[in-house]
């Protein structure tokens, strides 16, 4: 069985995902994939914490609508350090 850890944020703001970094592979629910080695996302969660996650190609973030706010996910074998 193969495992992988999961990252998750919450938010309530939309997340911009820059077309000349990312891809919208799936509509729903949306999913995004990066296109580009070390491309990075801008997100506040709930609490207005600020995260800058860098993520390297083919990774893959998946967004939930959750009763007004967003849940962001992806496989954290895929960020880059």
């Amino acid at each position: 069985m193969i495992r992988y850890s999961v990252g998750l944020l919450y938010t309530t703001s939309y997340v911009d995902f820059d077309e000349s970094d990312w891809r919208q592979i799936a509509v729903n629910p949306p999913v995004f994939e990066a296109i580009n080695n070390v491309v990075s996302l801008d997100i506040f969660d709930v609490s207005q914490k600020s995260y800058k996650i860098k993520f390297r190609k083919g990774a893959q973030v998946k967004s939930f609508r959750v009763v007004g706010k967003f849940r962001l996910t992806w496989d954290d074998s895929f960020v880059a350090e």
